[in-house]
């Protein structure tokens, strides 16, 4: 089996609507470690990410809030480090509470089985 770490989406802004940013390509297994999100806004704004589909059941943050980028203010950054494992097929999806604010990168690790 082959580990290869790779950025697995972005950068890029976040949409309103939940969409789908990355699948897991067939024979692999992805590993999600870090999630970068950066609301250069004077407004907080909240972030969905779902594993699946969008729904409450298959949500790991839910209208999670990023803070405001203001004046003396450095933390309009989130670091989010996580260790969350999924299989063939199964997707990502992300969604914001405003249009094309956020900017995530989402950093992980593919495991091409066989």
């Amino acid at each position: 089996m082959a580990r290869i770490p790779k950025r697995l989406y972005g950068p890029a802004q976040v949409a309103t609507g939940p969409t789908t940013v990355y699948t897991v390509p067939a024979l692999t297994k992805t590993v999600i470690r870090h999630i970068h999100v950066n609301n250069p806004s004077a407004s907080p704004v909240t972030l969905t990410l779902s594993i699946g589909a969008d729904a409450a059941a298959t949500r790991f943050y839910d209208a999670y809030s990023i803070p405001a980028k203001a004046a003396g203010v450095t933390d309009s950054v989130r670091e989010i480090f996580v260790y969350l494992v999924m299989d063939v097929a199964e997707i990502l999806t992300l969604s914001a509470g405003t249009n094309n604010i956020l900017v995530i990168i989402i950093d992980g690790d593919e495991i091409v089985l066989g």
